[in-house]
Protein backbone atom coordinates (compact mmCIF):
# COMPACT_ATOMS: atom_id res chain seq x y z
CA UNK A 1 0.00 0.00 0.00
CA UNK A 2 1.52 3.64 -0.64
CA UNK A 3 1.24 6.30 1.40
CA UNK A 4 -2.22 8.10 1.29
CA UNK A 5 -2.00 11.83 0.08
CA UNK A 6 -4.63 13.90 2.11
CA UNK A 7 -7.68 14.15 1.20
CA UNK A 8 -11.48 15.50 2.63
CA UNK A 9 -13.06 12.66 3.74
CA UNK A 10 -15.94 11.52 6.42
CA UNK A 11 -14.44 9.97 9.03
CA UNK A 12 -15.80 6.38 9.82
CA UNK A 13 -16.36 4.54 13.02
CA UNK A 14 -13.37 2.25 12.51
CA UNK A 15 -10.64 4.14 10.79
CA UNK A 16 -7.43 3.33 11.70
CA UNK A 17 -3.98 4.75 10.72
CA UNK A 18 -0.94 2.64 9.95
CA UNK A 19 2.39 4.48 10.39
CA UNK A 20 5.30 1.81 9.09
CA UNK A 21 8.30 2.39 6.91
CA UNK A 22 8.05 -1.76 6.38
CA UNK A 23 6.35 -1.72 3.39
CA UNK A 24 5.15 -5.68 3.11
CA UNK A 25 4.08 -5.19 7.37
CA UNK A 26 2.17 -2.34 6.15
CA UNK A 27 0.36 -3.58 3.17
CA UNK A 28 -0.16 -7.18 5.18
CA UNK A 29 -1.68 -5.59 7.89
CA UNK A 30 -3.44 -3.34 6.28
CA UNK A 31 -5.64 -5.87 4.31
CA UNK A 32 -5.96 -8.09 7.14
CA UNK A 33 -7.89 -4.96 9.05
CA UNK A 34 -9.77 -4.24 6.11
CA UNK A 35 -10.74 -7.83 5.64
CA UNK A 36 -12.14 -7.04 9.61
CA UNK A 37 -14.06 -4.20 8.45
CA UNK A 38 -11.97 -1.27 9.08
CA UNK A 39 -11.29 1.19 6.72
CA UNK A 40 -7.38 1.85 6.95
CA UNK A 41 -5.23 4.81 5.84
CA UNK A 42 -1.29 3.89 5.84
CA UNK A 43 1.70 5.87 5.85
CA UNK A 44 5.07 5.32 5.00
CA UNK A 45 6.87 7.70 7.12
CA UNK A 46 5.85 9.83 10.30
CA UNK A 47 5.75 12.96 8.66
CA UNK A 48 3.45 12.31 6.17
CA UNK A 49 1.14 10.61 9.10
CA UNK A 50 1.03 14.03 10.84
CA UNK A 51 0.12 16.39 7.83
CA UNK A 52 -2.50 14.13 7.85
CA UNK A 53 -3.68 14.63 11.37
CA UNK A 54 -2.99 18.06 11.17
CA UNK A 55 -5.34 19.11 8.21
CA UNK A 56 -8.33 17.74 10.68
CA UNK A 57 -8.19 13.78 9.81
CA UNK A 58 -9.43 11.90 12.03
CA UNK A 59 -9.47 8.20 12.57
CA UNK A 60 -10.36 5.79 16.13
CA UNK A 61 -6.75 4.54 16.80
CA UNK A 62 -3.03 4.63 15.34
CA UNK A 63 -0.99 1.62 14.91
CA UNK A 64 2.39 3.07 14.95
CA UNK A 65 5.91 2.13 14.81
CA UNK A 66 8.96 3.01 16.93
CA UNK A 67 12.23 2.44 14.62
CA UNK A 68 11.59 4.84 11.56
CA UNK A 69 13.56 7.30 9.40
CA UNK A 70 13.12 10.81 9.90
CA UNK A 71 10.55 11.31 12.52
CA UNK A 72 10.61 7.77 14.84
CA UNK A 73 7.59 6.85 16.55
CA UNK A 74 8.00 8.08 20.30
CA UNK A 75 8.50 11.52 17.91
CA UNK A 76 5.47 11.17 16.18
CA UNK A 77 3.14 10.48 19.28
CA UNK A 78 5.07 13.87 21.48
CA UNK A 79 4.01 16.35 18.45
CA UNK A 80 0.68 14.33 18.23
CA UNK A 81 0.54 15.64 21.88
CA UNK A 82 1.98 18.64 21.51
CA UNK A 83 -0.72 19.38 18.55
CA UNK A 84 -3.69 18.18 21.16
CA UNK A 85 -4.61 15.31 18.47
CA UNK A 86 -5.46 12.86 21.24
CA UNK A 87 -6.40 9.80 18.98
CA UNK A 88 -5.23 6.63 20.58
CA UNK A 89 -2.00 5.23 19.77
CA UNK A 90 -0.93 1.41 19.61
CA UNK A 91 3.10 0.80 19.04
CA UNK A 92 3.92 -2.21 17.12
CA UNK A 93 7.54 -2.31 17.32
CA UNK A 94 10.03 -5.28 17.48
CA UNK A 95 11.81 -3.42 20.75
CA UNK A 96 10.36 -5.52 23.67
CA UNK A 97 12.88 -3.59 26.47
CA UNK A 98 10.67 -1.88 29.27
CA UNK A 99 12.19 1.52 28.89
CA UNK A 100 10.45 1.32 25.73
CA UNK A 101 6.94 0.81 26.81
CA UNK A 102 7.84 3.33 29.82
CA UNK A 103 8.58 5.65 27.65
CA UNK A 104 5.61 5.41 25.22
CA UNK A 105 2.53 5.10 28.10
CA UNK A 106 4.19 8.19 29.94
CA UNK A 107 3.54 10.07 26.28
CA UNK A 108 -0.05 9.02 26.31
CA UNK A 109 0.36 5.08 24.34
CA UNK A 110 -2.47 3.45 25.38
CA UNK A 111 -0.38 0.01 24.25
CA UNK A 112 2.63 -1.21 23.13
CA UNK A 113 2.65 -4.54 21.29
CA UNK A 114 5.26 -6.95 19.62
CA UNK A 115 5.22 -6.39 16.43
CA UNK A 116 5.21 -10.50 15.62
CA UNK A 117 1.70 -10.85 17.42
CA UNK A 118 -0.76 -12.47 15.94
CA UNK A 119 -3.61 -10.39 14.24
CA UNK A 120 -6.08 -11.97 16.71
CA UNK A 121 -4.16 -9.80 19.29
CA UNK A 122 -4.04 -6.69 17.46
CA UNK A 123 -7.79 -6.87 16.82
CA UNK A 124 -8.63 -7.33 20.03
CA UNK A 125 -6.35 -4.56 21.23
CA UNK A 126 -8.03 -2.45 18.57
CA UNK A 127 -11.85 -3.26 19.92
CA UNK A 128 -11.14 -2.01 23.46
CA UNK A 129 -10.09 0.78 21.90
CA UNK A 130 -12.45 1.07 19.17
CA UNK A 131 -15.85 -0.22 21.79
CA UNK A 132 -14.21 0.80 25.03
CA UNK A 133 -13.41 -0.18 28.15
CA UNK A 134 -17.03 -0.83 29.41
CA UNK A 135 -17.23 -0.68 33.95
CA UNK A 136 -20.36 -1.36 35.44
CA UNK A 137 -22.91 0.75 35.55
CA UNK A 138 -24.38 2.11 39.00
CA UNK A 139 -27.18 1.71 40.50
CA UNK A 140 -29.00 4.47 38.26
CA UNK A 141 -27.81 2.96 35.24
CA UNK A 142 -24.62 5.39 34.81
CA UNK A 143 -21.40 4.55 33.93
CA UNK A 144 -18.68 6.23 36.38
CA UNK A 145 -16.62 8.18 35.01
CA UNK A 146 -14.31 7.97 38.16
CA UNK A 147 -13.97 4.38 40.49
CA UNK A 148 -12.06 4.97 43.78
CA UNK A 149 -11.11 2.30 46.17
CA UNK A 150 -8.72 3.56 48.85
CA UNK A 151 -5.65 4.88 47.13
CA UNK A 152 -6.78 3.48 44.01
CA UNK A 153 -8.36 5.94 41.71
CA UNK A 154 -9.55 4.66 37.86
CA UNK A 155 -10.78 7.32 35.31
CA UNK A 156 -12.19 5.20 33.23
CA UNK A 157 -12.79 7.63 30.59
CA UNK A 158 -9.34 8.07 29.72
CA UNK A 159 -8.27 4.57 30.93
CA UNK A 160 -5.73 6.02 33.21
CA UNK A 161 -5.04 4.24 36.82
CA UNK A 162 -3.73 6.46 40.07
CA UNK A 163 -2.51 5.32 43.02
CA UNK A 164 -2.23 7.47 46.20
CA UNK A 165 -2.10 10.64 43.47
CA UNK A 166 0.47 9.00 41.05
CA UNK A 167 -0.19 7.48 37.67
CA UNK A 168 0.76 4.01 37.51
CA UNK A 169 1.32 3.86 33.28
CA UNK A 170 -0.51 0.32 32.76
CA UNK A 171 -1.35 -0.59 29.26
CA UNK A 172 -4.75 -0.37 27.82
CA UNK A 173 -5.38 -3.98 28.08
CA UNK A 174 -3.89 -3.71 31.83
CA UNK A 175 -6.00 -1.28 32.51
CA UNK A 176 -8.87 -3.26 31.38
CA UNK A 177 -7.72 -6.47 33.53
CA UNK A 178 -7.60 -4.22 36.87
CA UNK A 179 -11.10 -2.11 35.83
CA UNK A 180 -12.04 -6.03 35.60
CA UNK A 181 -10.91 -6.89 38.98
CA UNK A 182 -12.16 -3.87 40.98
CA UNK A 183 -15.48 -4.01 39.66
CA UNK A 184 -15.62 -7.49 40.80
CA UNK A 185 -14.71 -6.65 44.31
CA UNK A 186 -14.82 -9.86 46.74
CA UNK A 187 -15.44 -12.17 44.07
CA UNK A 188 -13.01 -14.40 42.42
CA UNK A 189 -12.23 -14.29 38.75
CA UNK A 190 -11.66 -17.00 36.67
CA UNK A 191 -7.92 -16.97 34.59
CA UNK A 192 -10.20 -17.77 31.70
CA UNK A 193 -12.15 -14.67 32.47
CA UNK A 194 -8.91 -12.21 32.60
CA UNK A 195 -7.65 -14.07 29.73
CA UNK A 196 -11.21 -13.23 27.35
CA UNK A 197 -10.13 -9.65 27.82
CA UNK A 198 -6.61 -9.79 26.65
CA UNK A 199 -7.41 -12.10 23.63
CA UNK A 200 -11.23 -11.97 23.48
CA UNK A 201 -14.06 -14.59 24.40
CA UNK A 202 -13.10 -18.54 23.87
CA UNK A 203 -9.94 -17.51 21.54
CA UNK A 204 -8.08 -20.82 21.65
CA UNK A 205 -4.76 -20.67 24.05
CA UNK A 206 -1.48 -22.31 24.56
CA UNK A 207 -0.17 -25.40 24.99
CA UNK A 208 -3.60 -27.93 26.43
CA UNK A 209 -6.51 -26.74 28.04
CA UNK A 210 -4.73 -24.60 30.74
CA UNK A 211 -2.58 -23.00 28.47
CA UNK A 212 -3.88 -19.48 28.62
CA UNK A 213 -2.81 -19.36 32.77
CA UNK A 214 1.02 -18.94 31.96
CA UNK A 215 -0.20 -16.19 30.14
CA UNK A 216 -2.03 -14.73 32.35
CA UNK A 217 0.15 -14.85 35.71
CA UNK A 218 2.50 -12.76 33.16
CA UNK A 219 0.45 -9.94 32.94
CA UNK A 220 -0.43 -9.84 37.03
CA UNK A 221 3.21 -10.37 37.18
CA UNK A 222 3.89 -7.13 35.31
CA UNK A 223 0.54 -5.24 36.46
CA UNK A 224 1.87 -5.90 40.44
CA UNK A 225 5.42 -4.82 39.78
CA UNK A 226 3.83 -1.51 37.77
CA UNK A 227 2.26 -0.72 41.21
CA UNK A 228 5.16 -1.74 43.70
CA UNK A 229 7.14 0.94 41.30
CA UNK A 230 5.15 3.46 42.87
CA UNK A 231 4.33 1.78 46.60
CA UNK A 232 6.70 -1.57 47.60
CA UNK A 233 3.94 -2.33 49.68
CA UNK A 234 1.15 -2.87 47.79
CA UNK A 235 -0.66 -6.26 47.83
CA UNK A 236 -4.22 -5.21 46.04
CA UNK A 237 -4.27 -8.12 43.64
CA UNK A 238 -4.41 -11.94 45.79
CA UNK A 239 -3.74 -14.96 43.92
CA UNK A 240 -6.68 -17.74 44.63
CA UNK A 241 -4.51 -20.80 43.96
CA UNK A 242 -5.57 -23.06 40.88
CA UNK A 243 -8.48 -20.90 39.92
CA UNK A 244 -7.45 -17.40 39.52
CA UNK A 245 -7.54 -13.72 41.20
CA UNK A 246 -9.54 -10.96 43.18
CA UNK A 247 -8.63 -7.64 44.00
CA UNK A 248 -8.13 -6.92 47.68
CA UNK A 249 -10.55 -4.43 49.30
CA UNK A 250 -8.67 -1.39 49.87
CA UNK A 251 -10.74 1.25 51.79
CA UNK A 252 -9.24 2.42 54.85
CA UNK A 253 -5.88 2.27 53.05
CA UNK A 254 -6.01 5.99 52.12
CA UNK A 255 -7.37 8.19 49.18
CA UNK A 256 -11.18 7.56 48.80
CA UNK A 257 -12.92 4.65 49.90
Amino acid sequence: MMAVQPVVTETTFNRVFIVDDDDLFRESLGLNLAEEGYEVVDFANGESALEFMMSGEEAEAVLLDWRMPGLDGLAVLRRMRECRIQTPVIFLTVLSDEIYEEAALKWGAVDFIDKSRRLPIILQRLKLITEGVKPSADSNGQTPAVIRNGPLELKTDISRAFWDGKQIDLTLTEFAIVLFLVTQQGGDVSYRQIYDIVRGKDFVAGYGPDGYRANVRSFIKRIRKKFRDVDDSFDGIENYPGFGYRWRDQAGKGGDA
